[in-house]
């Protein structure tokens, strides 16, 4: 949930996640909160903080298997991300980075994605094996059909990008800031 509070008052609920029909969305889980998902993301950006002791009435103060891995973030903890920052260790085994030429000609990251299997065939022949991304040889790439193909190592920029299925949530919560401030607006989260 989105929770806000004007001066001196407690937090109320604002908005109900549910609402924005995210879905499972495992991989986001594991970014934001360390929760779920099988990424290995290392650095979580909101990892299992627990439930702010002074949350309105709606969070479940208590953790069983209905209830728990509670986390939260305030907006402006949200608006000072650094997108591009890795939270992993290593590049990822399983996603290449696409990069494409940009206007200017250099190349851009475009996405980050599962190996496609041209590209694993094509990295096999290259490479003289078979090996996951994370196992080419330093500087190792693949160039096939205008696009350079890397061992990436993800950023939440990758796995939640901002203009994404999260981007009402952030939509909502810029909006409420801008009414209650930045440190007044928090996003509350657990699983079950």
């Amino acid at each position: 949930m989105i929770e806000a509070r004007t001066a001196g008052a407690a937090w109320e609920m604002e908005v109900d996640l549910f609402d924005f029909d995210l879905g499972k969305q495992r991989y986001a889980r594991e970014c934001l909160f360390g929760f779920g998902g099988g990424l290995g993301v290392d650095r979580p950006l909101f990892d299992a903080r627990g439930w702010p002791e002074d949350s309105c009435d709606e969070v479940p103060k208590r953790c069983d298997e209905l209830n728990h891995s509670h986390s939260y973030a305030t907006w402006a903890e949200i608006a000072a991300v650094d997108w591009d920052a890795p939270v992993c260790d290593a590049p990822d085994g399983h996603r290449v980075g696409e990069w494409r030429p940009g206007p200017d000609g250099a190349l851009v990251l475009r996405d980050a994605l599962w190996t496609p299997a041209e590209v694993d065939a094509t990295a096999t022949e290259l490479f003289g094996e078979e090996l996951c991304p994370h196992e080419w040889p330093p500087g190792g790439e693949v160039r096939l059909n205008g696009a350079v193909y890397r061992p990436v190592v993800l950023t939440p920029g990758m796995i939640v990008p901002p203009d994404g299925d999260w981007a009402p949530v952030w939509a909502s919560m810029r909006s409420l800031a801008a009414e209650h401030g930045d440190e007044n607006v928090r996003l509350v989260v657990w699983f079950g």
